[in-house]
Protein backbone atom coordinates (compact mmCIF):
# COMPACT_ATOMS: atom_id res chain seq x y z
CA UNK A 1 0.00 0.00 0.00
CA UNK A 2 1.09 3.62 -0.50
CA UNK A 3 1.94 4.68 3.05
CA UNK A 4 4.94 6.68 4.25
CA UNK A 5 6.06 7.77 7.69
CA UNK A 6 8.64 10.30 8.72
CA UNK A 7 11.75 9.09 10.52
CA UNK A 8 11.67 8.63 14.28
CA UNK A 9 15.21 9.80 15.05
CA UNK A 10 17.44 11.48 15.90
CA UNK A 11 15.92 13.01 19.00
CA UNK A 12 13.88 16.11 18.38
CA UNK A 13 15.84 19.17 19.46
CA UNK A 14 12.56 20.86 20.40
CA UNK A 15 11.34 17.89 22.45
CA UNK A 16 11.09 20.27 25.40
CA UNK A 17 7.97 21.77 23.82
CA UNK A 18 6.01 18.51 24.24
CA UNK A 19 3.42 18.87 26.98
CA UNK A 20 3.70 22.66 27.05
CA UNK A 21 1.07 25.26 26.33
CA UNK A 22 1.96 27.86 23.73
CA UNK A 23 3.03 30.55 26.17
CA UNK A 24 5.59 28.12 27.60
CA UNK A 25 7.74 28.82 24.54
CA UNK A 26 7.96 32.51 25.39
CA UNK A 27 8.42 31.85 29.10
CA UNK A 28 11.39 29.54 28.45
CA UNK A 29 13.14 32.00 26.15
CA UNK A 30 12.42 34.93 28.47
CA UNK A 31 14.20 33.02 31.24
CA UNK A 32 17.09 31.80 29.08
CA UNK A 33 17.73 34.90 26.94
CA UNK A 34 15.63 37.81 28.23
CA UNK A 35 17.46 40.49 26.23
CA UNK A 36 17.42 38.59 22.92
CA UNK A 37 15.22 40.12 20.20
CA UNK A 38 11.91 38.29 19.72
CA UNK A 39 9.75 40.50 17.50
CA UNK A 40 10.21 43.42 15.13
CA UNK A 41 7.10 45.29 13.98
CA UNK A 42 8.08 48.39 12.05
CA UNK A 43 10.07 50.53 14.48
CA UNK A 44 8.91 48.53 17.48
CA UNK A 45 11.40 45.97 18.77
CA UNK A 46 10.48 43.55 21.56
CA UNK A 47 12.82 41.26 23.48
CA UNK A 48 11.75 37.87 24.79
CA UNK A 49 11.42 39.38 28.28
CA UNK A 50 9.29 42.18 26.84
CA UNK A 51 7.16 39.73 24.90
CA UNK A 52 6.61 37.58 27.98
CA UNK A 53 5.47 40.69 29.83
CA UNK A 54 3.05 41.66 27.04
CA UNK A 55 1.67 38.12 26.96
CA UNK A 56 1.07 38.16 30.72
CA UNK A 57 -0.65 41.55 30.43
CA UNK A 58 -2.74 40.20 27.55
CA UNK A 59 -3.92 37.44 29.86
CA UNK A 60 -5.05 40.00 32.43
CA UNK A 61 -6.67 42.32 29.88
CA UNK A 62 -8.59 39.51 28.17
CA UNK A 63 -9.69 37.96 31.46
CA UNK A 64 -11.24 41.27 32.52
CA UNK A 65 -13.66 41.29 29.57
CA UNK A 66 -14.52 37.61 29.13
CA UNK A 67 -15.00 34.28 30.86
CA UNK A 68 -12.92 31.08 30.61
CA UNK A 69 -13.64 29.29 27.35
CA UNK A 70 -14.84 32.46 25.60
CA UNK A 71 -13.68 33.18 22.08
CA UNK A 72 -11.60 36.28 21.42
CA UNK A 73 -11.26 37.34 17.77
CA UNK A 74 -8.49 39.40 16.19
CA UNK A 75 -8.68 40.99 12.74
CA UNK A 76 -6.45 43.25 10.68
CA UNK A 77 -3.09 43.34 8.93
CA UNK A 78 0.02 42.02 10.64
CA UNK A 79 0.71 43.80 13.91
CA UNK A 80 2.35 42.89 17.20
CA UNK A 81 -1.10 42.59 18.81
CA UNK A 82 -1.55 39.38 16.82
CA UNK A 83 1.50 37.85 18.51
CA UNK A 84 0.30 39.03 21.92
CA UNK A 85 -2.95 37.23 21.21
CA UNK A 86 -1.33 34.07 19.78
CA UNK A 87 0.12 33.36 23.21
CA UNK A 88 -1.86 35.47 25.67
CA UNK A 89 -5.43 34.57 24.75
CA UNK A 90 -4.95 30.79 25.21
CA UNK A 91 -2.84 31.54 28.29
CA UNK A 92 -5.96 33.11 29.79
CA UNK A 93 -8.00 29.98 29.07
CA UNK A 94 -9.80 31.64 26.16
CA UNK A 95 -9.73 30.60 22.48
CA UNK A 96 -8.27 32.87 19.81
CA UNK A 97 -10.37 33.21 16.63
CA UNK A 98 -8.38 34.28 13.57
CA UNK A 99 -10.22 36.95 11.56
CA UNK A 100 -9.00 37.27 7.98
CA UNK A 101 -9.21 40.97 7.10
CA UNK A 102 -9.40 40.08 3.41
CA UNK A 103 -12.88 38.67 3.92
CA UNK A 104 -15.93 40.78 3.19
CA UNK A 105 -17.81 42.22 6.15
CA UNK A 106 -20.72 39.71 5.89
CA UNK A 107 -18.22 36.84 5.95
CA UNK A 108 -16.48 38.16 9.04
CA UNK A 109 -19.77 38.76 10.81
CA UNK A 110 -20.63 35.13 10.06
CA UNK A 111 -17.33 33.98 11.58
CA UNK A 112 -17.99 36.05 14.68
CA UNK A 113 -21.52 34.71 15.04
CA UNK A 114 -20.67 31.06 14.45
CA UNK A 115 -17.65 31.10 16.75
CA UNK A 116 -19.60 32.97 19.42
CA UNK A 117 -16.79 35.50 19.79
CA UNK A 118 -17.23 37.82 22.76
CA UNK A 119 -14.44 40.29 21.94
CA UNK A 120 -13.13 41.62 18.61
CA UNK A 121 -9.69 43.26 18.47
CA UNK A 122 -8.45 45.20 15.45
CA UNK A 123 -7.84 48.59 13.84
CA UNK A 124 -10.70 51.03 14.35
CA UNK A 125 -11.36 51.25 10.60
CA UNK A 126 -11.68 47.45 10.39
CA UNK A 127 -14.08 47.35 13.32
CA UNK A 128 -16.22 50.01 11.66
CA UNK A 129 -16.18 48.09 8.37
CA UNK A 130 -17.21 44.82 9.98
CA UNK A 131 -19.83 46.35 12.29
CA UNK A 132 -19.81 43.28 14.59
CA UNK A 133 -23.03 41.88 16.04
CA UNK A 134 -24.40 43.42 19.22
CA UNK A 135 -22.87 41.93 22.32
CA UNK A 136 -19.37 41.72 20.82
CA UNK A 137 -16.94 43.98 22.69
CA UNK A 138 -14.93 46.12 20.27
CA UNK A 139 -11.30 46.83 21.14
CA UNK A 140 -9.33 48.97 18.71
CA UNK A 141 -5.54 48.85 18.67
CA UNK A 142 -5.16 52.07 20.68
CA UNK A 143 -7.42 50.62 23.37
CA UNK A 144 -5.46 47.36 23.21
CA UNK A 145 -2.15 49.10 23.85
CA UNK A 146 -3.67 51.22 26.62
CA UNK A 147 -5.25 48.15 28.18
CA UNK A 148 -1.98 46.24 28.21
CA UNK A 149 -0.14 49.21 29.68
CA UNK A 150 -2.68 49.50 32.50
CA UNK A 151 -2.99 45.77 33.24
CA UNK A 152 -0.90 44.02 35.85
CA UNK A 153 0.78 40.87 34.48
CA UNK A 154 -1.40 37.89 35.37
CA UNK A 155 -0.50 34.22 35.79
CA UNK A 156 -1.78 31.67 33.27
CA UNK A 157 -5.16 30.11 33.91
CA UNK A 158 -4.83 27.08 36.16
CA UNK A 159 -5.97 23.59 35.25
CA UNK A 160 -5.55 23.78 31.47
CA UNK A 161 -3.23 21.31 29.76
CA UNK A 162 -1.62 20.98 26.34
CA UNK A 163 -4.75 19.36 24.96
CA UNK A 164 -6.84 22.48 25.58
CA UNK A 165 -8.27 24.48 22.68
CA UNK A 166 -5.98 27.34 21.65
CA UNK A 167 -6.89 28.67 18.21
CA UNK A 168 -9.86 28.53 15.81
CA UNK A 169 -9.05 29.22 12.16
CA UNK A 170 -11.83 29.23 9.59
CA UNK A 171 -10.89 27.48 6.39
CA UNK A 172 -12.60 27.20 3.00
CA UNK A 173 -14.10 23.93 1.81
CA UNK A 174 -16.64 22.51 -0.61
CA UNK A 175 -19.72 23.03 1.55
CA UNK A 176 -19.98 26.70 0.57
CA UNK A 177 -19.31 27.80 4.15
CA UNK A 178 -16.00 27.97 5.97
CA UNK A 179 -15.42 25.67 8.94
CA UNK A 180 -13.54 26.55 12.10
CA UNK A 181 -10.60 24.21 12.62
CA UNK A 182 -9.94 23.92 16.37
CA UNK A 183 -6.22 23.70 17.07
CA UNK A 184 -4.86 22.83 20.50
CA UNK A 185 -1.64 23.88 22.20
CA UNK A 186 -0.38 20.35 21.54
CA UNK A 187 -1.30 20.26 17.85
CA UNK A 188 0.38 23.61 17.08
CA UNK A 189 3.54 22.63 18.93
CA UNK A 190 3.56 19.26 17.16
CA UNK A 191 3.52 21.17 13.84
CA UNK A 192 6.38 23.32 15.15
CA UNK A 193 8.45 20.21 15.90
CA UNK A 194 7.65 18.78 12.46
CA UNK A 195 8.92 21.93 10.78
CA UNK A 196 11.99 22.09 12.96
CA UNK A 197 12.96 18.54 12.06
CA UNK A 198 12.85 19.37 8.36
CA UNK A 199 13.95 23.02 8.16
CA UNK A 200 17.20 24.14 9.70
CA UNK A 201 16.98 27.29 11.83
CA UNK A 202 20.54 28.42 12.59
CA UNK A 203 21.17 30.46 15.75
CA UNK A 204 21.91 33.64 13.76
CA UNK A 205 18.61 33.44 11.86
CA UNK A 206 16.48 36.56 11.35
CA UNK A 207 13.13 35.45 9.95
CA UNK A 208 10.70 37.65 8.01
CA UNK A 209 7.00 36.78 7.73
CA UNK A 210 4.93 38.73 5.19
CA UNK A 211 2.11 36.14 5.16
CA UNK A 212 -1.03 37.31 6.99
CA UNK A 213 -0.97 36.29 10.65
CA UNK A 214 -4.66 35.47 10.14
CA UNK A 215 -3.48 32.35 8.29
CA UNK A 216 -2.08 29.10 9.64
CA UNK A 217 1.26 30.34 8.28
CA UNK A 218 1.48 32.23 11.58
CA UNK A 219 2.58 29.02 13.31
CA UNK A 220 6.02 29.90 11.91
CA UNK A 221 6.15 32.65 14.55
CA UNK A 222 5.99 30.02 17.30
CA UNK A 223 8.56 27.84 15.51
CA UNK A 224 11.15 30.59 15.27
CA UNK A 225 10.49 31.78 18.79
CA UNK A 226 11.04 28.23 20.01
CA UNK A 227 14.43 28.42 18.34
CA UNK A 228 15.13 31.72 20.07
CA UNK A 229 15.41 33.81 16.91
CA UNK A 230 13.61 37.05 16.04
CA UNK A 231 10.57 37.32 13.80
CA UNK A 232 10.23 40.41 11.61
CA UNK A 233 6.68 41.33 10.58
CA UNK A 234 5.47 43.13 7.49
CA UNK A 235 1.97 44.59 7.68
CA UNK A 236 1.44 43.29 4.16
CA UNK A 237 3.67 42.15 1.33
CA UNK A 238 5.08 44.87 -0.90
CA UNK A 239 8.26 44.17 -2.92
CA UNK A 240 9.90 47.51 -2.17
CA UNK A 241 9.09 47.25 1.54
CA UNK A 242 10.33 43.65 1.55
CA UNK A 243 13.69 44.62 0.06
CA UNK A 244 14.07 47.59 2.41
CA UNK A 245 13.20 45.50 5.47
CA UNK A 246 15.57 42.68 4.52
CA UNK A 247 18.36 45.21 4.11
CA UNK A 248 17.58 47.10 7.31
CA UNK A 249 17.11 44.06 9.54
CA UNK A 250 19.69 41.78 7.85
CA UNK A 251 17.00 39.16 7.30
CA UNK A 252 18.33 35.68 6.53
CA UNK A 253 15.15 33.73 5.72
CA UNK A 254 11.58 34.50 4.70
CA UNK A 255 8.36 32.75 3.76
CA UNK A 256 6.98 33.79 0.38
CA UNK A 257 4.06 32.58 -1.71
CA UNK A 258 4.61 32.05 -5.43
CA UNK A 259 2.78 35.31 -6.17
CA UNK A 260 5.04 37.20 -3.77
CA UNK A 261 8.24 35.82 -5.29
CA UNK A 262 6.92 36.55 -8.77
CA UNK A 263 6.23 40.15 -7.75
CA UNK A 264 9.66 40.45 -6.12
CA UNK A 265 11.41 39.31 -9.30
CA UNK A 266 9.35 41.80 -11.32
CA UNK A 267 10.40 44.57 -8.94
CA UNK A 268 14.05 43.60 -9.32
CA UNK A 269 13.67 43.71 -13.11
CA UNK A 270 12.56 47.32 -12.78
CA UNK A 271 15.08 48.17 -10.03
CA UNK A 272 18.13 45.94 -10.65
CA UNK A 273 20.23 47.73 -8.04
CA UNK A 274 17.76 46.71 -5.33
CA UNK A 275 19.11 43.17 -5.34
CA UNK A 276 22.03 44.39 -3.24
CA UNK A 277 19.60 44.90 -0.36
CA UNK A 278 18.88 41.16 -0.34
CA UNK A 279 22.50 40.11 0.22
CA UNK A 280 21.77 38.73 3.69
CA UNK A 281 18.95 36.47 2.48
CA UNK A 282 19.93 32.78 2.55
CA UNK A 283 16.69 30.81 2.26
CA UNK A 284 13.10 31.22 1.08
CA UNK A 285 10.35 28.95 2.39
CA UNK A 286 7.15 28.53 0.43
CA UNK A 287 3.85 26.69 0.65
CA UNK A 288 0.10 27.33 0.20
CA UNK A 289 0.47 26.68 -3.56
CA UNK A 290 3.09 25.11 -5.84
CA UNK A 291 6.01 27.24 -6.98
CA UNK A 292 6.39 27.17 -10.78
CA UNK A 293 9.84 25.85 -11.68
CA UNK A 294 10.65 28.86 -13.94
CA UNK A 295 10.10 31.15 -10.95
CA UNK A 296 12.32 28.96 -8.75
CA UNK A 297 15.07 28.94 -11.35
CA UNK A 298 14.90 32.69 -11.89
CA UNK A 299 14.99 33.35 -8.15
CA UNK A 300 17.91 30.98 -7.63
CA UNK A 301 19.87 32.70 -10.40
CA UNK A 302 19.00 36.21 -9.25
CA UNK A 303 19.19 35.77 -5.47
CA UNK A 304 21.44 32.75 -4.96
CA UNK A 305 19.21 31.48 -2.14
CA UNK A 306 18.13 28.00 -1.08
CA UNK A 307 14.48 26.94 -1.03
CA UNK A 308 12.32 24.72 1.13
CA UNK A 309 8.69 23.77 0.63
CA UNK A 310 6.04 22.73 3.13
CA UNK A 311 2.79 20.93 2.36
CA UNK A 312 0.06 21.25 4.94
CA UNK A 313 -3.20 22.95 5.75
CA UNK A 314 -5.07 24.58 8.58
CA UNK A 315 -6.41 21.22 9.75
CA UNK A 316 -2.78 20.08 10.20
CA UNK A 317 -1.87 23.10 12.36
CA UNK A 318 0.79 23.87 9.76
CA UNK A 319 2.96 21.85 7.40
CA UNK A 320 3.53 18.11 7.68
CA UNK A 321 5.40 17.19 4.48
CA UNK A 322 8.59 18.94 3.42
CA UNK A 323 10.90 19.26 0.43
CA UNK A 324 14.19 20.46 1.85
CA UNK A 325 16.96 22.63 0.43
CA UNK A 326 19.04 19.66 -0.78
CA UNK A 327 16.09 18.31 -2.78
CA UNK A 328 15.55 21.73 -4.33
CA UNK A 329 19.20 21.96 -5.31
CA UNK A 330 18.94 18.56 -6.99
CA UNK A 331 15.72 19.61 -8.70
CA UNK A 332 17.19 22.85 -9.97
CA UNK A 333 20.19 20.91 -11.26
CA UNK A 334 17.91 19.02 -13.59
CA UNK A 335 15.60 16.65 -11.70
CA UNK A 336 12.31 18.38 -12.51
CA UNK A 337 10.30 15.58 -10.86
CA UNK A 338 11.66 16.75 -7.51
CA UNK A 339 10.46 20.28 -8.15
CA UNK A 340 6.97 18.94 -8.83
CA UNK A 341 6.95 16.98 -5.56
CA UNK A 342 5.61 18.13 -2.21
CA UNK A 343 8.29 16.29 -0.24
CA UNK A 344 8.47 13.62 2.45
CA UNK A 345 6.62 13.29 5.75
CA UNK A 346 8.18 14.87 8.81
CA UNK A 347 9.14 12.72 11.82
CA UNK A 348 6.01 11.47 13.55
CA UNK A 349 3.84 12.05 10.46
CA UNK A 350 2.24 9.20 8.53
CA UNK A 351 0.85 9.73 5.03
CA UNK A 352 -1.14 7.25 2.99
CA UNK A 353 -3.00 7.21 -0.32
CA UNK A 354 -6.52 5.76 -0.40
CA UNK A 355 -9.28 5.15 -2.91
CA UNK A 356 -12.81 6.56 -2.71
CA UNK A 357 -13.78 3.82 -0.27
CA UNK A 358 -10.86 4.63 2.03
CA UNK A 359 -8.83 1.53 1.14
CA UNK A 360 -5.04 2.03 0.89
CA UNK A 361 -3.62 2.06 -2.64
CA UNK A 362 -0.26 0.76 -3.86
CA UNK A 363 2.72 3.04 -4.44
CA UNK A 364 2.40 5.15 -7.56
CA UNK A 365 -1.40 5.02 -7.70
CA UNK A 366 -3.24 8.34 -7.45
CA UNK A 367 -5.73 8.70 -4.64
CA UNK A 368 -6.76 10.88 -1.74
CA UNK A 369 -4.01 11.90 0.66
CA UNK A 370 -4.65 11.08 4.31
CA UNK A 371 -2.47 12.11 7.23
CA UNK A 372 -2.12 10.82 10.76
CA UNK A 373 -0.08 12.90 13.21
CA UNK A 374 -0.21 14.66 16.56
CA UNK A 375 -0.54 17.95 14.70
CA UNK A 376 -3.98 17.09 13.29
CA UNK A 377 -6.72 19.46 14.49
CA UNK A 378 -8.98 18.42 17.33
CA UNK A 379 -12.27 19.06 15.46
CA UNK A 380 -14.29 21.63 13.56
CA UNK A 381 -15.97 24.11 15.85
CA UNK A 382 -19.58 22.99 16.44
CA UNK A 383 -19.56 20.94 13.20
CA UNK A 384 -19.78 17.30 14.39
CA UNK A 385 -20.84 15.89 11.02
CA UNK A 386 -18.04 17.65 9.15
CA UNK A 387 -15.59 16.53 11.85
CA UNK A 388 -16.67 12.90 11.56
CA UNK A 389 -16.37 13.05 7.77
CA UNK A 390 -12.90 14.60 7.81
CA UNK A 391 -11.37 12.70 10.75
CA UNK A 392 -12.01 9.07 9.95
CA UNK A 393 -10.35 6.20 11.81
CA UNK A 394 -7.56 8.40 13.14
CA UNK A 395 -6.68 9.80 9.71
CA UNK A 396 -7.27 13.30 8.34
CA UNK A 397 -8.85 13.24 4.90
CA UNK A 398 -7.12 16.12 3.11
CA UNK A 399 -9.31 16.21 0.00
CA UNK A 400 -6.13 16.37 -2.10
CA UNK A 401 -5.16 13.76 -4.66
CA UNK A 402 -1.56 12.60 -4.71
CA UNK A 403 0.89 9.80 -5.41
CA UNK A 404 3.47 8.27 -3.10
CA UNK A 405 6.67 6.94 -4.61
CA UNK A 406 8.18 3.77 -3.09
CA UNK A 407 10.74 5.95 -1.31
CA UNK A 408 8.00 8.02 0.37
CA UNK A 409 8.18 11.07 -1.89
CA UNK A 410 4.71 12.65 -2.14
CA UNK A 411 3.53 14.43 -5.27
CA UNK A 412 0.26 16.36 -5.39
CA UNK A 413 -1.76 15.47 -8.46
CA UNK A 414 -4.89 17.57 -8.03
CA UNK A 415 -7.37 18.81 -5.47
CA UNK A 416 -10.22 16.43 -4.92
CA UNK A 417 -12.25 19.25 -3.44
CA UNK A 418 -13.11 21.99 -5.86
CA UNK A 419 -11.17 24.62 -3.97
CA UNK A 420 -9.40 27.22 -6.07
CA UNK A 421 -6.03 28.50 -4.82
CA UNK A 422 -5.37 32.03 -6.03
CA UNK A 423 -2.40 33.92 -4.65
CA UNK A 424 -2.16 31.46 -1.77
CA UNK A 425 -5.79 32.07 -0.75
CA UNK A 426 -8.38 29.27 -0.80
CA UNK A 427 -11.65 29.97 -2.58
CA UNK A 428 -14.65 27.66 -2.26
CA UNK A 429 -16.19 27.33 -5.71
CA UNK A 430 -19.58 26.50 -4.25
CA UNK A 431 -19.54 29.62 -2.09
CA UNK A 432 -19.00 31.81 -5.16
CA UNK A 433 -21.62 29.86 -7.10
CA UNK A 434 -24.19 30.50 -4.40
CA UNK A 435 -23.73 34.25 -4.79
CA UNK A 436 -23.83 34.16 -8.59
CA UNK A 437 -27.07 32.23 -8.44
CA UNK A 438 -28.66 35.38 -6.96
CA UNK A 439 -28.12 37.23 -10.27
CA UNK A 440 -31.58 37.13 -11.94
CA UNK A 441 -30.33 36.36 -15.46
CA UNK A 442 -28.22 33.37 -14.38
CA UNK A 443 -29.81 29.94 -14.78
CA UNK A 444 -26.81 27.71 -14.04
CA UNK A 445 -23.23 28.37 -12.96
CA UNK A 446 -20.05 26.43 -12.35
CA UNK A 447 -16.99 28.11 -10.83
CA UNK A 448 -13.56 26.65 -11.54
CA UNK A 449 -9.94 27.70 -11.37
CA UNK A 450 -8.03 28.49 -14.54
CA UNK A 451 -4.21 28.63 -14.60
CA UNK A 452 -2.49 31.98 -14.20
CA UNK A 453 1.32 32.43 -14.27
CA UNK A 454 1.28 34.98 -11.47
CA UNK A 455 -1.59 34.00 -9.15
CA UNK A 456 -1.46 30.24 -9.67
CA UNK A 457 -5.15 30.20 -10.54
CA UNK A 458 -7.84 32.73 -11.33
CA UNK A 459 -11.50 32.34 -10.43
CA UNK A 460 -13.60 31.69 -13.54
CA UNK A 461 -17.40 31.62 -13.57
CA UNK A 462 -19.02 29.66 -16.41
CA UNK A 463 -22.70 30.55 -16.63
CA UNK A 464 -25.80 29.56 -18.56
CA UNK A 465 -28.46 32.24 -18.96
CA UNK A 466 -32.09 31.74 -18.00
CA UNK A 467 -34.36 31.28 -21.04
CA UNK A 468 -34.95 34.63 -22.68
CA UNK A 469 -32.38 36.39 -20.47
CA UNK A 470 -28.97 37.85 -21.24
CA UNK A 471 -26.17 37.55 -18.68
CA UNK A 472 -24.24 40.75 -17.99
CA UNK A 473 -20.72 39.70 -16.95
CA UNK A 474 -20.20 42.94 -15.04
CA UNK A 475 -23.34 42.22 -12.99
CA UNK A 476 -21.97 38.81 -12.06
CA UNK A 477 -18.69 40.33 -10.91
CA UNK A 478 -20.46 43.09 -8.98
CA UNK A 479 -22.70 40.60 -7.16
CA UNK A 480 -19.72 38.59 -5.90
CA UNK A 481 -17.68 41.66 -5.01
CA UNK A 482 -20.56 42.95 -2.86
CA UNK A 483 -20.74 39.78 -0.76
CA UNK A 484 -17.33 38.14 -0.77
CA UNK A 485 -13.64 38.99 -0.53
CA UNK A 486 -11.98 40.58 -3.54
CA UNK A 487 -9.81 37.55 -4.25
CA UNK A 488 -12.99 35.43 -4.57
CA UNK A 489 -14.37 37.66 -7.34
CA UNK A 490 -14.26 36.02 -10.80
CA UNK A 491 -11.55 37.34 -13.08
CA UNK A 492 -13.31 35.65 -16.00
CA UNK A 493 -17.01 35.21 -16.79
CA UNK A 494 -17.77 32.83 -19.65
CA UNK A 495 -21.32 32.45 -20.97
CA UNK A 496 -22.15 29.06 -22.55
CA UNK A 497 -25.26 27.29 -23.78
CA UNK A 498 -24.81 24.19 -21.63
CA UNK A 499 -22.56 22.86 -18.87
CA UNK A 500 -20.99 19.39 -19.11
CA UNK A 501 -22.79 16.99 -16.77
CA UNK A 502 -22.68 13.33 -15.83
CA UNK A 503 -25.56 10.86 -15.80
CA UNK A 504 -26.78 12.12 -12.43
CA UNK A 505 -26.88 15.74 -13.58
CA UNK A 506 -23.76 16.85 -11.70
CA UNK A 507 -21.47 19.29 -13.49
CA UNK A 508 -18.21 17.60 -14.50
CA UNK A 509 -15.73 20.32 -13.57
CA UNK A 510 -12.70 18.39 -14.81
CA UNK A 511 -14.25 18.35 -18.28
CA UNK A 512 -15.11 22.03 -17.98
CA UNK A 513 -11.53 22.93 -17.02
CA UNK A 514 -10.22 20.90 -19.94
CA UNK A 515 -12.59 22.71 -22.32
CA UNK A 516 -11.47 26.10 -21.04
CA UNK A 517 -7.82 25.09 -21.45
CA UNK A 518 -8.55 24.22 -25.09
CA UNK A 519 -10.45 27.48 -25.72
CA UNK A 520 -8.41 30.24 -24.05
CA UNK A 521 -10.06 32.81 -26.31
CA UNK A 522 -13.32 32.27 -24.38
CA UNK A 523 -11.72 33.68 -21.24
CA UNK A 524 -11.55 37.12 -22.80
CA UNK A 525 -10.27 40.09 -20.84
CA UNK A 526 -9.58 39.71 -17.14
CA UNK A 527 -11.91 41.70 -14.92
Amino acid sequence: MATASGPTGPDDALAWTAGLRLHGVVDRLAAAAPAAPALVDGDHETTFAGLADRVARTTAFVAASSAPGDRIAVVGENHRSWVDAYYGVPRAGRILVFGNHRLAAPELRSVLARSGARVLVGPAAELDRIDPPSGVVRVDLDAWEAGLAAAAPAPPVAGADAGADAWIIYTSGTTGRSKGAVLTHASVLAAVRASDACRTVPPDEVYLLPFPLAHIAGYNVVHHHARGVPVVLLARFDPADFVATVARRRVTSASLAATMLHALLGYLDEHPGAVDGLASLRQIHYGAAPMPSPVLRAARERLGVDFSQGYGMTELSGNAVFLDAAAHRAGLAGDDALLRAAGRPAPGVAVRIVDDAGAPLPAGSPGEIEVRADQVMDRYWEEPEATASTLAGGWLRTGDVGRLAPDGLLTIVDRKKDVIVTGGENVSSLEVEQVIHTVPAVGEVAVVGVPDPRWGENVCAVVVARPGAVVDADAVVAAVRAELAGYKTPRHVVVVDVLPKNATGKVVKAELRAWLAGHPERLGDRR
